[in-house]
């Protein structure tokens, strides 16, 4: 999977390269392991703005701007907040692409609506957002792994 991983890493910062197009993250529940994929590649500097790993809901607020009333109705492991956490982290960075990621890791924080394992992954190009919740098995390490390996992929689907 790692291998896998840094390739989409690889293939997305090459199309940013070619069209001239910058990147940043949002990361809650994976802590900067997409930022930390795209930066074990040499060359990324020229795409990769930067990015926020906001894994408090304060600093989902005062940083990215994600809306208090939808950090009270929905929940930082949402569509809502990670639409939000997007928006944010392209204002922020003034970039042209975003990855956003909001989870439960578990094995603590799960609930009947949101089990361990539920995640938020979304992405904002030029033209688009989407915002997709995933279910990932297994313990932490393996949910951390999951959605950033499935945040990379999905906009390498999306570019």
């Amino acid at each position: 999977m790692k291998r896998d991983l840094i390739q989409n890493a690889k293939e997305v910062i090459e199309f940013l390269k070619r069209e001239n197009q910058t990147i940043t993250f949002a990361e809650s529940c994976t802590g900067g392991r997409v930022a930390s994929a795209f930066t074990a590649i040499s060359g990324a500097s020229s795409v990769f703005c930067g990015s926020v790993v906001s894994y408090s809901n304060e600093i989902k607020s005062k940083w990215l701007g994600v809306k208090e009333d939808t950090l009270i109705n929905y929940g930082a492991v949402s569509k809502e907040c990670v639409s939000e956490m997007l928006d944010g982290a392209l204002k922020m960075a003034e970039a042209n692409y975003a990855i956003a990621i909001s989870g439960i890791a578990g094995p603590t924080g799960g609930s009947i609506q949101k089990p361990v394992g539920t995640v938020y992954i979304g992405i904002k190009t030029p033209t688009k957002k989407i915002v997709e919740k995933y279910l990932f098995k297994g313990d932490r390490e393996s949910v951390q792994t999951q959605a950033t390996f499935t945040a990379i992929e999905f906009l390498k689907k999306n570019i």
